[in-house]
């Protein structure tokens, strides 16, 4: 079958896909990811086909309406608001490419961000598959990603996710439905949205979580598959810098700081800040810069600054990881075994946070907007310090690195996809 994956989002919305792709070409499958120009390179190192979509997301980042974005907290409002705002300069064309990535396929799986991929399936007369990272569908089992968990009770829970589902359809729904209209030839959705015909017909969702991390709710149906987490390892033959060995052999495990696509409107406040907290917890460390959520501060002799390092690699050989909160990066602290530290930005970053906490895998969450040299370095001392936490994220890594979730996505994809037309 020829199946286009389509990933939406920034480097940690990609890789996930990328090695379901790599699952789904070994079972037989021709697969192509439709995707932003500046993966293509990572996409076809991989082998896998790259058909291009709209946008370019770290220039997005970067600009005025990214950095407000990013500072929207946990404000669902604010955090949809600024989506907006980022978003419509490039959304018309973005869906004009996403259809037409998608000629050719024989089935589309579509990420978080690539919800248009189900519209286009009924264009084409093709399946589609969810496949998001973070839990979408709504429960009672706990609120929205993006509200706080209050304790309110299950119908707050439930509620949550309704209300985003419909700030985040309405003002999209003129320009969706003119697009269904002149490029895909579909008649007018429901005036609520994608999600009332999604759950009507059953539409089938791969979640890239693991059960032991978030429980699957008791009231979502069979349909919603939560298979654990797709992880994409080093390539082979990656060898890691000889500086970085020679530094990790020179003295105890290191904290491992970085912030992923988090671009913050000071990244040498955010160094200073780190490498302030690092000395008061009198830990080694090192820094992963990402796209520049950290500066380029001259550094001491005990820490040591990288560009990217492959997390399978880097994670199991630190003491802790503090890191944004990501599905992904939050996915690969946990599978090392290692506690975590939370410095959440926005959107579902604080909802991994609390489960983090709730887990025992890793102390209180610090806030961006609160991060302190003095809650930093507390945060360290205790992942550092805490046996009973540091045997907690030990057995939590086992049971992750027991799991395959690709195998398993791949397995409820060749159930599922027959039935999803």
């Amino acid at each position: 079958m020829n199946v286009v994956l389509l990933a939406v989002g920034s480097r940690g919305d990609v890789q996930p896909l990328v090695a379901l792709g790599l699952g789904l070409q070994a079972a037989g499958h021709q697969v192509c990811l439709a995707t932003h120009p500046e993966f293509a390179p990572f996409v076809t190192g991989w082998g896998l086909g790259f058909r291009p979509v709209e946008g370019n997301p770290r220039a997005m980042i970067e600009s005025e309406a990214g950095q407000a974005w990013l500072a929207s907290g946990r404000n669902p409002i604010r955090f949809i608001r600024h989506f907006f705002e980022l978003m419509e300069p490039v959304a018309g064309r973005f869906l004009v490419t996403v259809w037409e990535a998608c000629q050719g396929a024989e089935a589309i799986i579509y990420s978080t961000l690539g919800v248009a991929g189900y519209y286009v399936a009924k264009a084409l007369g093709i399946p589609a598959l969810g496949a998001p990272l973070q839990p979408l569908h709504p429960t009672r089992a706990f609120p929205s990603v993006s509200f706080p968990d209050i304790k309110l009770g299950s119908w707050y829970n439930l509620l949550t996710h309704y209300l985003v589902l419909q700030l985040l359809w309405q003002p999209l729904r003129p320009l969706v439905e003119r697009w269904r209209r002149e490029t895909l030839g579909l008649p007018p959705t429901s005036f609520w949205g994608p999600l009332r015909p999604m759950q009507a017909e059953h539409h089938p969702v791969l979640y890239g979580f693991s059960q032991a991390v978030l429980p699957r709710p008791a009231d979502w149906g069979p349909w919603l598959h939560v298979t654990g987490y797709w992880f994409l390892d080093a390539p082979p033959g990656w060898q890691p810098p000889a500086g970085l060995v020679e530094f990790l052999a020179s003295g105890p495990p290191p904290v491992c700081v970085g912030f992923g696509s988090m671009q913050s409107r000071d990244p040498e406040a955010v160094t200073e800040i780190v490498l302030a907290a690092l000395a008061r917890a009198r830990q080694r460390g090192i820094l992963i810069t990402g796209w520049g959520g950290l500066g380029q501060a001259d550094l001491p002799p005990d820490v040591f600054k990288a560009e990217a390092i492959p997390h399978d690699w880097l994670f199991p050989r630190v003491a802790a990881v503090v890191h944004h909160g990501g599905a992904g990066t939050t996915a690969a602290g946990l599978r090392a075994g290692v506690p975590s530290i939370l410095v959440p930005f926005f959107g579902d970053q604080p909802f991994w946070a609390d489960r983090v906490r709730a887990l025992g895998v890793g102390p209180a969450p610090v806030p961006r907007r609160a991060l302190t040299v003095e809650r930093l370095a507390q945060a360290i001392m205790m992942a550092v310090q805490d046996e009973g936490m540091r045997r907690r994220a030990a057995a939590l890594g086992r049971q992750i690195r027991a799991e395959n979730g690709v195998a398993r996505a791949v397995t409820a994809f060749a159930r599922q996809a027959p039935a999803a037309l």
